[in-house]
């Protein structure tokens, strides 16, 4: 091969349209790879792609290299949620065109949220994904509790609610089980630690008050704010909510450790007890 041809090979591959090398051994899988695209991504015979979707249809390959173009050059304000899984599944497979697999995964599980934010074991039943693809996903998921962590860590947070609420959100909106967490607070009243305390069933958690305080004591926290979620997706409080908190609050008061409030989260929405005065 001429130095112009090995030039132009290396550009192609580059740019990611190309071919390997004539005579480059066959490539290797390694890593975060999980092969062809193409022949895991469901059949049309399999997929639950409808007409009443907003994918009917999976459409033509598309094209890698420009996908990155338009990424990094215009930002990713401009690209589809399914463009943006189709690239994010470029890191799980090396070849192929992921398109028709980004948009059959939306169309089933309804957004690219919700396809992140899909339970592990579900992704990992769903025909087409496997361990790369899936650990893909989870690690966006993570990055982005992290981003929205960041900002209310070491914050006033009752001076920065909306950031805390749109944080637990995050967290708990799309959780298929109730589960129980606490936030710490310094005499500030900073976040210095989120903790998950227990997961529970679809309608209940065990919450043991005493565990709550020898937390706070372990971390120096002089005030903690509770919360749930109700996968219900209604917030509103059941009677043993109310109770477990008045508990709560009354174990805390003991030690000098204030119940600042209850906050239960429901499907993009949310409930405070202290403005819904259940707190007094």
């Amino acid at each position: 091969m001429t130095n112009r041809g090995m030039m132009a090979g290396w550009l192609a591959r580059w740019r990611g349209d190309g071919e390997a090398f004539p005579d480059a051994p066959p490539p290797r899988n390694r890593g975060f790879s999980e092969g062809n695209a193409a022949r895991l991504t469901p059949d049309e015979s399999d997929d639950t792609v409808r007409g009443d979707q907003p994918f009917a249809s999976t459409g033509p390959q598309g094209h890698r290299a420009r996908m990155r173009e338009r990424l990094l050059v215009r930002g990713g304000a401009g690209l589809a949620d399914y463009e943006l899984l189709e690239m994010l599944l470029f890191f799980a497979f090396k070849k192929g065109d992921t398109k028709p697999l980004a948009k059959t995964l939306i169309n089933r599980y309804g957004s690219f949220a919700n396809v992140i934010c899909a339970p592990q074991r579900d992704l990992l039943e769903t025909r087409g994904l496997g361990v790369h693809s899936v650990t893909a996903l989870k690690l966006v998921q993570e990055t982005a509790l992290r981003l929205a962590r960041a900002e209310v860590m070491d914050q006033p947070v009752l001076n920065n609610w909306d950031r805390l609420m749109d944080y637990l959100n995050a967290v708990l909106a799309r959780e298929k089980v109730e589960q129980f967490r606490i936030l710490f607070l310094d005499p500030r009243n900073r976040l210095i630690a989120d903790e998950a305390q227990a997961r529970g069933t679809v309608n209940h958690t065990p919450v043991y008050p005493r565990e709550v305080v020898k937390r706070a004591l372990e971390l120096h926290a002089t005030a903690i704010i509770l919360v749930h979620n109700h996968p219900s997706g209604d917030p509103t409080p059941s009677r043993d909510d109310i109770d477990m908190t008045e508990e709560v609050k009354q174990a805390a008061s003991v030690l000098g450790v204030v119940l600042h409030d209850h906050v239960i989260v429901g499907n993009g929405k949310w409930l405070s007890f202290r403005s819904e005065g259940l707190i007094g």
